[in-house]
């Protein structure tokens, strides 16, 4: 990843996290309490209109080289 990306990253990551500011926290307590091979990962999305649409995935030990792999490649971690 070049430099140009990884500062425009950066910047968009901090974007959201003023929009959210609770999401860091609910990250870094998901972090803590570890992403082991068997975890289950919900997402739930209601639309401004009320539909719901849920799905879930079970991190498998693949999932979790890509996690590790994901977090060294992070800059600035």
């Amino acid at each position: 990843m070049d430099m140009g990306a990884a500062f425009k990253m950066m910047g968009l990551w901090n974007r959201f996290k003023n929009n959210h500011p609770k999401f860091p926290a609910f990250m870094k307590a998901v972090m803590q309490n570890g992403i082991t091979e068997g975890t289950v990962f919900e997402v739930n999305v209601t639309t401004a209109d009320g539909k719901t649409i849920s799905s879930n995935i079970k991190i498998s030990a693949d999932d979790m080289q890509i996690i590790q792999e994901l977090k060294e490649s992070m800059p600035g971690r």
